[in-house]
């Protein structure tokens, strides 16, 4: 470990738990698509409720990509911001 500095290693840390921190975008999407998919078959066994079932299913995505957002937010604050390199290389 001669050549690795406190700051390289911080920032290869950093990387690699952003890289983690977008994995979070893999289960909206299934869910997502799973919603809609069943929301498409309930319009198709009542059309008449087309409404109430269209509302709700883009409710739940609606919750449902706030895990996404709330990944790629830790993501870009570990690649851009780094709050780890101010906190520790003051120290």
């Amino acid at each position: 470990m001669n050549g690795i500095t406190n700051e390289g290693l911080i920032l290869a840390c950093s990387a690699v738990g952003a890289g983690l921190a977008m994995i979070a975008g893999i289960g909206p999407g299934v869910g997502q698509g799973y919603a809609a998919g069943q929301g498409a078959a309930a319009v198709g066994r009542n059309p008449g409720a087309k409404g109430d079932i269209m509302s709700t299913m883009l409710l739940g995505q609606a919750v449902a990509e706030t895990t996404g957002l709330y990944g790629l937010v830790v993501a870009l604050l570990l690649m851009y911001a780094n709050p780890l390199l101010t906190r520790f290389l003051k120290l």
